[in-house]
């Protein structure tokens, strides 16, 4: 969301809840709002009489059926739009900022949405002074003729995190790293009672993004490089809105930046995201479904562009797809001042405004130019570049999740949930939450779990006691800043906390002071906040100087040296990796730093495991799971302080990734496998043929790649792997590829070449490569497949897709029917199945 001028700024990160609605009327609640309205009147806001008159019926008197909260919500819609004039609904579709908006303005302009940017807050920044700048906006809208609810907009996207005192949670990197929907939705949870006590309705979150490349300064929004992390930790919509829009504490969220955010080249900042339709649709449409899925109420468009066109006016994307397909009923808006980058020149044009709403976008976040917005969007509604059908289609959305939220019935601040921003119990939950987050990714000797008593312990490092460096950005302003900016536990405070009787903590930001006698250094460095754009990093990954002379100043001591990353990405530390003791990767943890204390010292065991590839060297970006890249660490890696290794192991290892297959021939195929982890070390892993239930040996290999040859042509054949430690230990099976060989070249034939674009515990996407492998052209294709019981395919594209029983057939589409001698084309589709079963669709056949 945007914040004080900021380019790219503030951008709407979840939902929020804190008010208690209900459906009933209650007249002692209609009084209080005469009063608020009449107290407004007196404080010389130029509202005519007959407005207040008619924005609260005179008590007893029969409600508009707009008001009654006992029909049905489209019924309400119905009856309040019938009322509206051109202006009110243009007035809905506008967000203006709060530093560029007054009361009077809301009231005079019918605003339908307010909102805060990156650190744009009440003086003095409270819980108390949020509520009662929220109640000051929403009494104005109120005095409204229709008396319409404003909505509210905040960026809560690790925590309340623009109000002073508010619980910090780990950003969605390190959320990502706990593979914790359960807890991720219990964070949701409590962030919308933060939210809500201090009065929002709307938070702009989560992100959604897919990562796809460690230079992107939005990196540590994303819960991971993979569909999977994203579309499971959407479980925080369930958090953000609960059960019912209109129950407690519940705030609207946002699923952004729809599409293709994390996909740029070169990870740029509001770049080019250069894909086919089928790689998006793949790599960064999932979340978006599972959002949809999960009844998120507004989808934030991003500033990117898909293959040199802006998002912000793509309608294929916002309309087709997003409202068509996935069936996205609720309000689409966009980003800080999206709208103005459409035609490629400075400030807001009426080609920018008539693009973005003909292509779907239903309010417009125009933080100080929302005057030129209405009146430029009321001339292309006059001049017909605008339908009124597109309009009315626009406020319908915006009014009914309005209905949904309860506005109408509660506008105003709910007060009992006040006191729960920065509460001791969702300090315990962040707190948590930082614990899981950790990943342990080098552990020489068994150092960690560090003893908690007796002899000297050695911290230093520019972010050991940094509350502003450990929380990251977006924190209290937009980019975050150093220092003591909010309330919580520093992670020297937290190992303080930790040590018992006999120990002794000294700290030294640089190091210096240390001699032999410690038994242990602590390194806790790393990145210093940044947000969007500014934390771009096209150039080195590594530490700083600063950073490198503090551990050469430890490593001088002769004493065991724990490195304790703080930063909102994996970082270029190949080279430095070896002279290091530990290693632990802490992301961005927020207030709570005893969780990192809490893993250093073995309170509890870690279980983090990477949400992204770990480069050996910047120049590997992007490298992502499955590309063939050699990495570092894995994505999935992380050690705990379980015994490994030796005759006693007796844990395997993880299951590799699920192999994707390349370089088909009508005899051999090319597979290869993201890495499994061990303690005791893989060793290897073997290959198999799966027939039903039956497995046949195909290959045994040392690396994550295999090319199993002796095939029979126009056969399909399904694959899958297995890992072995140094203990002779077998991991669980990977998820399985079927793969057809080609025909040869001879005959008419058709071949059909599945691959495992992405998949997680509940569902999967398939892209499926049809060749024309005869010797004429062909003018259609049909291919059938096996679907496992259970399975359901969700959406397709480029292809008609039938299913009868556990046959699927899948026909060309018109556009892509006719192939000549040796072209192919392809089609997809995602489906989704149990969680406890991880098989995928078998016997590809293609004619």
């Amino acid at each position: 969301m945007p914040g004080a001028p900021q380019p790219g700024g503030a951008r709407p990160h979840g939902w929020q809840a804190g008010r208690q609605r209900t459906h009933g009327r209650r007249p002692s609640r209609r009084r209080r709002e005469i009063a608020a309205v009449l107290a407004l009147v007196a404080a010389n806001l130029t509202v005519p009489a007959t407005a207040v008159a008619a924005a609260v019926p005179a008590a007893g008197a029969a409600a508009l059926p707009y008001q009654d909260p006992s029909l049905p919500i489209d019924a309400r819609v119905d009856d309040l739009m019938a009322r509206m004039s051109l202006d009110e609904k243009l007035g809905q579709m506008t967000q203006a900022e709060r530093g560029s908006v007054s009361a009077s303005d809301i009231t005079a302009y019918r605003l339908g949405s307010v909102l805060s940017g990156g650190g744009s807050a009440p003086t003095p920044n409270t819980p108390a002074s949020w509520a009662d700048m929220y109640d000051g906006f929403q009494n104005a809208a109120l005095a409204t003729p229709l008396g319409i609810p404003l909505i509210y907009g905040v960026d809560a996207v690790h925590g309340h995190n623009n109000v002073v005192g508010a619980t910090i949670f780990p950003h969605n990197i390190g959320l990502g790293a706990t593979r914790d929907p359960d807890l991720v939705q219990r964070i949701g949870r409590a962030v919308a009672e933060e939210v809500s006590g201090t009065g929002i309705d709307w938070n702009f979150a989560p992100c959604l993004c897919v990562a796809r490349n460690d230079r992107w300064g939005r990196t540590y929004e994303s819960f991971g490089e993979t569909p999977d992390l994203p579309s499971s930790m959407a479980s925080i919509i369930t958090g953000f809105q609960g059960d019912t829009l209109d129950g407690p504490a519940s705030v609207l969220a946002t699923a952004k930046h729809y599409i293709g955010d994390g996909g740029t080249e070169g990870g740029v900042d509001q770049g080019d995201t250069r894909l086919s339709e089928a790689e998006l649709r793949a790599i960064h449409l999932p979340p978006f479904q599972e959002a949809v899925e999960r009844g998120v109420g507004s989808v934030m468009i991003s500033f990117s562009s898909w293959n040199g066109t802006k998002v912000h006016g793509h309608r294929y994307l916002i309309t087709d797809v997003l409202k068509g397909e996935l069936g996205f009923d609720g309000f689409v808006v966009s980003d800080w001042n999206g709208i103005d980058q459409i035609d490629g020149s400075p400030g807001t044009s009426a080609l920018d405004v008539r693009t973005a709403i003909n292509a779907g976008i239903d309010m417009a976040m125009v933080p100080t130019e929302w005057r030129s917005f209405i009146e430029l969007l009321r001339a292309e509604v006059q001049a017909g570049r605008v339908s009124t059908e597109r309009i009315d289609d626009a406020v319908r959305r915006i009014l009914t999740k309005k209905f949904e939220l309860g506005l109408f019935e509660k506008p105003l601040t709910d007060r009992s949930y006040t006191s729960t921003v920065g509460s001791a119990e969702h300090r315990e939950l962040a707190r948590e939450a930082v614990a899981k987050s950790q990943v342990v990714l080098k552990n020489d000797g068994g150092l960690l779990p560090l003893a908690r008593s007796g002899g000297k312990i050695f911290v230093a490092g520019k972010s050991a006691d940094d509350i502003g460096n450990q929380s990251g950005g977006w924190t209290i302003s937009w980019q975050g800043s150093s220092g003591d900016i909010t309330t919580g536990t520093t992670i020297l405070e937290g190992i303080r906390n930790t040590v018992g009787s006999g120990a002794t903590v000294t700290y030294s930001r640089d190091g210096s002071g240390i001699d032999g006698s410690y038994r242990v250094a602590i390194a806790v460095v790393g990145e210093t906040p940044y947000a969007e754009t500014q934390g771009d990093r096209p150039g080195d990954l590594g530490l700083d100087s600063e950073d490198l002379r503090t551990i050469a100043n430890l490593r001088a001591a002769g004493v065991p040296v724990v490195v304790v990353l703080v930063s909102g990405r994996p970082l270029d530390i190949a080279a430095q990796l070896p002279d290091w003791d530990a290693l632990v990767a802490a992301w961005l943890p927020g207030t709570e730093g005893q969780g990192v204390a809490d893993v250093l010292f073995g309170v509890v065991q870690p279980t983090g495991k990477l949400p992204m590839t770990w480069m050996n060297s910047a120049s590997q970006q992007p490298i992502n799971a499955g590309d063939g890249k050699t990495p570092l660490f894995p994505q999935g890696f992380g050690l705990t302080y379980e015994p490994g290794g030796g005759e006693d192991d007796t844990t395997p290892p993880t299951a590799p990734g699920t192999p994707t297959a390349s370089g088909v021939t009508s005899t051999s195929v090319t597979l290869t496998w993201d890495a499994a982890t061990d303690d005791a070390g893989v060793t290897g892993y073997d290959v198999v043929r799966l027939q039903g239930t039956a497995e046949t040996p195909a290959a045994s290999v040392t690396t994550t790649s295999a090319t199993i040859t002796g095939l029979s042509p126009d056969t399909s054949y399904t694959f899958a792997v297995y890992a072995r430690d140094a203990a002779g230990n077998r991991s669980p099976r990977s998820g399985t590829v079927t793969v057809t060989t080609t025909g040869g070249g001879t005959g008419s034939g058709c071949t059909v070449t599945p691959s495992t674009q992405s998949q997680w515990d509940t569902g999967y996407v398939i892209q499926a490569a049809v060749a024309n492998t005869g010797t004429s052209p062909r003018t259609s294709w049909t291919v059938t497949f096996t679907l496992p019981a259970g399975h359901t395919i969700t959406g397709s594209w480029n292809a008609e897709v039938s299913v009868s029983g556990d046959t699927v057939t899948a026909r060309n589409a018109p556009h892509n029917g006719t192939l000549g001698v040796g072209e192919s084309t392809s089609f997809g589709f995602q489906a989704t199945r149990p969680g406890t079963d991880g098989s995928l669709p078998s016997s590809y056949t293609c004619t």
